[in-house]
């Protein structure tokens, strides 16, 4: 059992055939496939658009129990107006992944760029109704990277509701100069901020962007390795996801993290290998 949380941004990647999942692999089967080495994944899919029932029951089918599936709240709730009058369908979202139980922890609330200091009521009635399941925030309006009074008063706000402000690292993104669809892409998409290692609860929130070549994120990833060793240390346990510009190498950053997490605390267990080999049922004697 791993003392912290680590995954990618999803478990539905076709990519990944031949190097997490086999060949030949159902992407009916990936859900069970990735849980057999990473215990945690974002749920970046419930952003853009809610899973039907059916959909959440299969999952729920799938998922073991120690796998934590962070359920970004859909895009419609965060990024549509008042916070204060989503309050309803916050809880419908909640209800509808109601069969995942405490395998959901925490949900996440992304919210947009225009999101600033002036909207901090609405997000303080937000958490006040939310109370009762983890959360997790994240942040990108400018002013809650100035180290002034309103990002002050936003992380009080967080850490005396013990709920964490999740951390965004793309700076080995932006480092690569490449002309890539994908990269460019993943540039003009994700945000370019300060970095805020912060801890406001048990269960601190890491998404890394990673470089396209894997050993060129060695050097930002270093001071994540000393912190999230602290962290586990400290009793805390940290969940770290891992991206690339299209994800296709994610597992591999994500395994490459563990591997050097792994020279930082003596003892931590290697993750389990990928089985990218059809299995074959051993036949009966006859």
């Amino acid at each position: 059992m791993l003392p912290y949380f680590l995954g990618c941004p999803s478990w539905s990647e076709p990519a990944w055939r031949g190097s997490l999942y086999p060949d030949g692999a159902r992407t009916a089967d990936f859900l069970p496939r990735y849980a057999e080495v990473f215990n945690a994944v974002e749920g970046n899919t419930t952003f853009y658009a809610r899973p039907s029932p059916e959909t959440v029951a299969r999952w729920a089918a799938q998922m073991p129990a120690h796998l934590r599936f962070c359920a970004k709240l859909p895009r419609d709730i965060s990024h549509s107006g008042d916070l204060r009058e989503q309050l309803s369908a916050a809880d419908d979202f909640r209800h509808l992944l109601t069969p995942l139980g405490a395998r959901v922890a925490p949900f996440w609330l992304q919210l947009p760029a225009s999101f600033g200091p002036s909207r901090m009521a609405e997000l303080a009635s937000f958490i006040e109704h939310w109370a009762g399941q983890p959360l997790a925030v994240e942040v990108r309006h400018p002013a809650f990277f100035a180290k002034g009074e309103e990002e002050r008063a936003l992380n009080r706000l967080l850490l005396n509701r013990g709920v964490e402000r999740i951390c965004l690292d793309s700076r080995a993104l932006f480092s690569c100069a490449s002309s890539e669809p994908a990269v460019l892409h993943a540039q003009a998409k994700k945000p370019r901020l300060p970095l805020r290692p912060t801890a406001f609860s048990q269960a601190p929130q890491l998404r890394f962007i990673g470089h396209p070549e894997l050993a060129a994120n060695d050097s930002f990833i270093a001071p994540w390795l000393d912190k999230v060793a602290a962290w586990i240390e400290e009793g805390r346990t940290p969940y770290v996801f891992l991206h690339t510009s299209d994800n296709r190498l994610a597992p591999q950053l994500a395994m490459r993290f563990h591997q050097q997490l792994m020279l930082r605390l003596p003892g931590l267990p290697a993750l389990p290998e990928p089985m990218v080999a059809p299995r074959v049922e051993q036949l009966g004697l006859l």
